[in-house]
């Protein structure tokens, strides 16, 4: 009695006898006796070649079975790309790998994953079916991102994305904002060379223009706050109340100007400075709308008396011309007496005499009735 094997055209053979590889068979018909202990394992050509239970350097010892397989030796500290005719078919971590090299072209590309930047050569589309062994790193338009390698840093990252593999090497990055930026400093107590104690609302803007030196400052923005704290301190203690008052719109630029002697030091450019509020205590806010109050009531009564006396002096000029012109006397007259007719219903007046003098006469009468 016989076993019959069928080897057809994409497969091969592994002939075992009591379970130790002899050696390749070929496409074709093969008979081994019922009895024997040989057994034939089939081998698909078109997929990787792989014994269950069985290790690859057994079968590699067979110079006739080595010469149909593409061997892929890949080390710890490796990925490997492999192709099929070209085109990406997986993934090889660290192992040993055979596959058939009968009806298909293997290629393969090697990476050292101890240097985790994926090259350029590699095709960025392929990095979708690597999900899990990569990682994307982004760095937006308005940044300035700083690469690490294990806590190491390597280089500056200019906007864009960058492609890293994931392996022994931790990736890491740090990104710093290069956009105009606001810093506020609200409530700050200063003290006055005169003693007075006062709040400031202080705002000030710069932009960062050495991403390596602000990364160096420990607590950067506290640090900028500090030093913002400590240039307004500067001015203001040298400057008494009344001073600083009317000094104010020079805070500014003398910060300005104080911040920039530092830009070098902290990698930022100060674009701009400003001072929103100077809060008075309430005892001083007190004073100071007395004093204004006491400056306003006195500017009145300086233009009141001004006033008064332009109007006197007008009073004097107009009594010497009508002294001097008779005319200019009846005129007034009349004046008076339109004024008073356009308040009094009916005047009648009797006998001679200046219409003046007979007027008074009349209000001076009325005057004593109503009494």
């Amino acid at each position: 009695m016989f076993k019959k094997v069928i080897i057809k055209n994409d497969e091969r053979g592994l002939l075992f006898k009591k379970g130790s590889y002899i050696k390749l068979l070929q496409p074709g018909v093969y008979r081994h006796l019922a009895f024997t202990d040989d057994s034939v394992i089939l081998q698909h050509v078109a997929k990787r070649f792989a014994v269950p239970n069985k290790e690859l350097n057994l079968f590699l010892q067979d110079s006739q079975l080595a010469e149909e397989l593409t061997i892929a030796d890949v080390q710890d500290y490796e990925y490997v790309l492999h192709f099929e005719d070209g085109k990406f078919h997986s993934l090889l971590t660290a192992g040993l790998y055979a596959f058939w090299n009968v009806m298909k072209k293997h290629t393969f590309i090697r990476v050292d994953i101890r240097n985790p930047e994926i090259p350029a050569e590699i095709d960025r589309s392929l990095l979708a079916k690597l999900q899990g062994y990569t990682q994307i790193l982004e760095v937006a338009s308005y940044e300035s991102g700083l690469l690490f390698y294990n806590n190491m840093l390597q280089r500056e990252l200019r906007p864009g994305r960058y492609y890293f593999w994931k392996g022994p090497t931790s990736v890491q990055l740090k990104t710093i904002d290069l956009r105009q930026l606001q810093l506020d400093m609200t409530g700050q107590e200063i003290m006055t060379e005169d003693k007075v104690t006062l709040r400031l609302n202080f705002v000030c803007q710069y932009k960062v223009i050495n991403p390596l030196k602000v990364f160096q400052i420990k607590s950067f923005e506290e640090q900028i706050y500090i030093l913002l704290q400590l240039i307004l301190r500067e001015y203001v203690g040298t400057l008494k109340l009344d001073d600083l008052l009317r000094m104010k719109q020079e805070i500014a630029q003398f910060v300005l100007t104080r911040l920039n002697e530092q830009k070098e030091h902290y990698g930022v450019e100060f674009i701009s400075a400003g001072l929103k509020d100077i809060i008075l205590p309430g005892d001083i806010k007190d004073i100071l709308n007395t004093v204004l109050l006491a400056e306003k009531k006195a500017q009145a009564n300086l233009i009141m008396r001004r006033e008064e006396t332009a109007s006197t002096r007008s009073l004097l000029n107009t009594a010497k011309l009508m002294d001097d012109n008779v005319t200019l006397y009846r005129l007034k007259e009349l004046e008076f007496v339109e004024k008073i007719c356009e308040k009094i219903g009916t005047i009648s007046l009797t006998g001679g005499g200046n219409m003046l003098e007979q007027l008074n006469s009349l209000f001076s009468a009325k005057s004593v009735e109503k009494r």
